[in-house]
């Protein structure tokens, strides 16, 4: 495989308002004909960060915070929480914060919810998101994304499910799960054993705590300037805001 620059999307790829450059996207085009690959790294579900990516076609895919990979037209990896495993996990988010807890759920190919506030009201970057209350529900789930507030019970949580990945969002309460091992980095490590890649060529952009093992792993990593402060200090180098055609300008000079 040719040389791999690889993106995460929200506060990085993509600009506050959920889009990505025109500039952007011109640089990451002349990059595929001078021979790069282009990959996108995201915790969204993967049938919702295609729809960003028409202008891109990237040629890989790790979506779902690493549970999915997908190569070109063909998937590397699904990794889920069983069916029966997804309900009990559902349950000890209830038990442990309350019944009324916001809970996201990814599947293969659909995204649940069941806020308070319908969020596609207000944010429309989400897409075809699907309403539920949970107490039928059935999917094996690639990730799930829970609001908590109160650090006692996410450590709590922590401490008790070992079978899963947590990590907190910075952008307010949300914490993801996935299964145990299944991050952003390994995702990385599986793309370089299939696909032959070193990860010396790869060169990674984040700006949140999910990203910085990815960032520490690839040969360069990048921090966006508007990353947290603990991206910027593991990251190689620290660019442009994604507000500020940061990706684009160093593209460019590259």
């Amino acid at each position: 495989m040719r040389k791999l620059l690889l993106f995460d999307l929200d506060g990085t790829l993509l600009r506050s308002d959920k889009t990505i450059s025109a500039r952007t996207v011109e640089a990451l085009k002349k990059c595929k004909k001078m021979g790069y690959a282009i990959g996108i790294s995201t915790s969204r579900s993967e049938q919702n960060c295609l729809s960003f990516l028409k202008e891109i076609e990237p040629d890989i895919l790790i979506s779902s915070a690493g549970a999915l990979i997908r190569y070109g037209n063909d998937y590397i990896n699904k990794n889920v929480f069983s069916n029966e495993r997804t309900k009990e996990l559902i349950q000890t988010f209830r038990a442990v914060c309350g019944n009324d807890v916001e809970i996201t759920v990814d599947t293969i190919d659909k995204h649940y919810w069941n806020y308070k506030i319908d969020p596609t009201k207000t944010d429309t970057s989400w897409g075809e998101s699907i309403w539920t209350d949970y107490k039928d529900f059935s999917g094996e789930a690639l990730k799930i994304c829970v609001q908590i507030f109160e650090d006692e019970n996410a450590r709590a949580l922590e401490r008790h499910l070992a079978d899963c990945d947590m990590i907190r969002f910075s952008d307010g309460f949300w914490y993801k799960f996935t299964r145990k091992g299944v991050t952003k980095e390994s995702a990385v490590k599986m793309i370089c054993d299939k696909c032959g890649i070193k990860v010396s060529d790869i060169t990674a952009f984040g700006d949140d705590h999910a990203d910085i093992e990815m960032l520490k792993l690839s040969g360069i990593g990048i921090a966006m300037g508007n990353a947290v402060d603990e991206v910027k200090e593991a990251a190689d180098i620290v660019i442009g805001t994604n507000d500020e055609d940061g990706i684009a300008v160093y593209l460019e000079s590259v």
